[in-house]
């Protein structure tokens, strides 16, 4: 047996486990929420996973301060602790910011609203809740009866045109994880995309949206 196809193999095993790891998985996670112009869905499992974990590691390296471990091994330790913190403070930092600036739009699209946890659910109905009432009392209330709506410009509106919507339409740098082959756009072109594996590509959010929501694709 070839003993350099062996090693390649064991190679490539190995990154594959580390690619799924609940670090790399957060930090995926995490980009993603970054970059997609719309809130994606709320990882739960992941979230507490993480919580856990930076549990664990805060008992592990007041365990070691305690029992006089080298202080190298101590700040590995810290210093991983540190990033996982950093990550996963960021990616619900930026959920927040979403649902902050697309409140309304998530209220009533039963789709979105249901990407949120149960404590986003509660931030948003507080936020648009506070929102609503800001303006009731500093515009709304003052101007005539038609346009007394923080949803619409006024009654004759048929939409919620007051109401601000991610850019769906937006291009976003991705990356796809393997091979998928021939992929057609939602832009109108006539030509498909080939989207090899770790190729960086620029494309429309709303053409790739599913490939990201079933992790095939990841956004950078």
């Amino acid at each position: 047996m070839d003993s350099g196809a062996g090693e390649s193999s064991a190679a490539d095993d190995y990154e594959s486990l580390m690619s799924t790891t609940d670090a790399e998985l957060l930090k995926s996670a995490w980009r993603n929420e970054k970059a997609a112009p719309e809130i994606l869905k709320f990882d739960a499992d992941l979230v507490q996973r993480s919580r856990q974990q930076i549990q664990l590691m805060e008992e592990m390296v007041d365990e070691f301060g305690k029992n006089g471990v080298d202080p190298l091994t101590v700040s590995l330790y810290q210093m991983d602790l540190d990033r996982t913190m950093f990550l996963l403070r960021s990616y619900l930092r930026t959920r927040l910011q979403k649902i902050e600036k697309y409140v309304f739009h998530i209220q009533k699209t039963a789709e979105v609203w249901n990407r949120l946890s149960r404590q986003e659910q509660k931030f948003a109905r507080r936020c648009a809740g506070d929102i609503k009432h800001h303006l009731e009392q500093s515009v709304l209330t003052k101007l005539p009866d038609q346009y007394q709506s923080h949803l619409r410009q006024s009654a004759a509106s048929e939409d919620d045109d007051m109401v601000p919507e991610p850019q769906l339409d937006a291009y976003v740098v991705c990356r796809s994880k393997r091979y998928l082959g021939a992929f057609q756009l939602d832009d109108g072109s006539e030509e498909p995309v080939n989207i090899e594996a770790d190729d960086l590509y620029a494309l429309p959010y709303k053409s790739i949206k599913p490939l990201v929501e079933s992790k095939q694709i990841d956004l950078v």
